[in-house]
C-alpha cells in the first residue's frame, strides 16, 4: 500500500525521537552516579579523623585485640572493681608518639609489681563474692566442746595479737583473728570450699603440758581423730580440703604423726622452703612473717638514703651470715652488723637503699616484711625460699635475689643496678606494702586477703562422697 507524504514525515520523526530519549536517560543516569561518587568521597574525607582515632591496643597482653576509640580503652573500667582498688591499680594509659623515647624506661613502672594485675583483680573479685570457709567450732568460746575445753585457749583467737612478745608469730595469730572477722566464713559446712583447723602451734609450743615437738604432734593427731569422728568433713576428702596455719618452725613436725595431714591437708606457713621435708609446693601456702605494727609510716625518699646496704642479726646459726660478716663488716658503704647495730634497729632500714634478708635457721625471717615496711629494697639471699604470693607478685620488680654461692658479688651486683631501675623498684615497693599488712578486720589487698586468695586457688580438689 503506497505511503502518503504526511505518513512518511511522521514515521521519520518517530525514528529520530527514540535515540534522543535514550540519550537523555543515559545522561540522567551518569549525573546520578557522579553525585553518588561525590558524596562517597566527601564522606570518606570527612570521617578520616574518626578512622585515625580507631586503633588496636597492643600495649599489653590483656589489650591485644581490643579497640581503642579516641584513646579510651574498651577494657573494663576501674569502677567495675571493688572500692578498695586504688588509682595505681588502673591499667596504664595507651602509649603515644611522644612516649617512644621513654618506653624502655617506663615499661617496668607500667607493668608494676604484678605478673598480670588484670587477671588477678578479676579473680580476686570472684573470690570475694564466692569463697567460703568453715571454721571448726573450737575457735568460738561459747561452742568449745568438752573434749578440748581444758585447752580452749589453744583454739581461740589471741586476746592481744599486737603484744610484742608474739614477735615472729604475729602472722599466725592475726590470720585466725582476721578470718573470724571476715566475710568468707560460713556456719554452713555444706557451703564451704575449705575447712579451717584452728589450733595454734605457737601457743602449743608455749604450753608446758605439750611443749615438745612430739607432744605437739600427738596433740594434733588426737584432735583430728576426735574431729573426724564428730564431723563428717575430714573423711569426705581425706583432709584435702582442710588447712592449718603456723609460723613456728616446729609446725612442720605436726604432720609427722598423721599421714592424711601430711599428704593431703594444706599447711599455711611462714617457713615455706621447698627444700624442707613436709612442705609441698603448689599444695601448701607460704605467707609473710610480719612483726606487730599498729601504723604504716611515711617512707624516707630515695635521695635521703645514704647507705647502700643494711643488715643486722645473729650469725651463730647461719654459715651464710658468717660469710656476709667476714666479707662486708668493715665496708663503709654497707652497714653490716653481727648482733644489734649501734643505732635503733629500724633506723637501718630507713637510711639504706637495700636491706639484706639472709637465711638463718629457716629460709624466712621478718626482715623481708621489715624492709618492705620501711621502703628498703629487699636483697634476698635465701636459697629454696618460696616467696609469699609469688604467683601474683613479680618479686624481680621490687627486690634483688642472690644465690648463696654469689654472696661475694653482692656489692658489685647492687652497684651495677642503674638508678632508673632502683627508682622503679622503690616505686613498686610502695605499691606492695599493703600486701604485707594485717588488720583485725580485713581490708583491701592486705595479708589476710592475699593469703585467702592462695587458698582460693587451691579450693578445686577431688572430694570423695560419704557412704550412705
Amino acid at each position: 500500500m503506497p505511503v502518503s507524504r504526511g505518513q512518511e514525515v511522521r514515521m521519520s520523526e518517530q525514528h529520530f525521537a527514540r535515540p534522543r530519549a535514550l540519550h537523555v536517560r543515559l545522561m540522567l543516569l551518569a549525573v546520578l552516579l557522579l553525585m553518588v561518587f561525590v558524596v562517597a568521597v566527601s564522606s570518606l574525607l570527612g570521617g578520616s579523623a574518626s578512622i585515625n582515632s580507631l586503633k588496636f591496643n597492643t600495649d599489653s597482653p590483656e589489650g591485644r585485640g581490643k579497640f581503642l576509640v579516641k584513646g579510651k580503652s574498651a577494657a573494663p573500667s576501674q569502677s567495675q572493681f571493688p572500692s578498695f582498688f586504688s588509682s595505681e591499680d588502673a591499667a596504664p594509659p595507651p602509649r603515644t608518639k611522644t612516649m617512644k623515647k621513654t618506653i624502655v624506661e617506663k615499661v617496668d613502672v607500667e607493668s608494676g609489681p604484678y605478673h598480670d594485675w588484670q587477671h588477678f583483680a578479676l579473680d580476686f573479685q570472684e573470690m570475694m563474692r564466692n569463697f567460703k570457709v568453715y571454721v571448726y567450732p573450737d575457735a568460738f568460746a561459747n561452742q568449745s566442746s568438752s573434749g578440748s575445753s581444758q585447752f580452749a585457749s589453744i583454739f581461740l583467737p589471741h586476746p592481744d595479737p599486737f603484744h610484742p612478745r608474739l614477735g615472729n608469730y604475729f602472722s599466725e595469730h592475726m590470720f585466725k583473728l582476721a578470718l573470724l572477722g571476715s566475710s568468707i566464713t560460713t556456719p554452713h559446712p555444706e557451703e564451704a570450699h575449705l575447712f579451717f583447723l584452728p589450733f595454734s602451734i605457737n601457743l602449743l609450743r608455749n604450753d608446758p603440758r605439750v611443749h615438745s615437738e612430739a607432744s605437739i604432734s600427738e596433740f594434733v593427731t588426737r584432735y583430728i581423730t576426735r574431729s573426724r569422728r564428730q564431723f563428717p568433713f575430714w573423711n569426705a576428702s581425706a583432709g584435702a580440703d582442710h588447712f592449718y596455719v603456723y609460723c613456728h618452725s616446729v609446725g612442720r613436725e605436726v604432720a609427722s604423726g598423721l599421714r592424711d595431714l601430711l599428704n593431703n591437708a594444706i599447711q599455711v606457713t611462714c617457713s615455706s622452703s621447698y627444700f624442707q621435708r613436709y612442705y609441698v609446693t603448689h599444695k601448701d601456702v607460704g605467707f609473710p612473717q610480719v612483726w606487730p605494727r599498729l601504723h604504716e609510716e611515711a617512707l624516707t625518699p630515695p635521695d635521703a638514703r645514704h647507705k647502700l646496704v643494711y643488715f643486722s642479726g645473729r650469725i651463730q646459726n647461719s654459715r651464710i651470715r658468717q660469710d656476709l660478716i667476714t666479707l662486708w663488716e668493715n665496708d663503709s658503704d654497707m652497714d653490716v652488723f653481727s648482733g644489734n647495730p649501734p643505732y635503733p634497729y629500724e633506723e637501718g632500714f630507713r637510711r639504706s637503699k637495700y636491706c639484706l634478708h639472709v637465711k638463718g635457721y629457716e629460709v624466712n625471717t621478718a626482715r623481708v616484711s621489715d624492709a618492705i615496711h620501711y621502703g628498703c629494697v629487699p636483697v634476698i639471699i635465701s636459697n629454696h625460699y618460696e616467696l609469699p604470693f609469688a604467683n601474683v607478685l613479680d618479686w624481680s620488680k621490687f627486690s634483688v635475689i642472690i644465690n648463696h654461692g654469689e654472696i661475694s658479688l653482692t656489692k658489685q651486683r647492687l652497684l651495677s643496678i642503674p638508678r632508673r631501675v632502683y627508682l622503679n623498684m622503690f616505686h613498686n615497693l610502695r605499691r606492695v606494702r599493703r600486701h604485707f599488712l594485717w588488720h583485725e578486720t580485713p581490708r583491701g589487698f592486705d595479708s589476710f586477703h592475699m593469703t585467702a586468695y592462695q587458698l582460693w586457688l587451691r579450693r578445686s580438689i577431688h572430694r570423695l562422697r560419704l557412704p550412705h
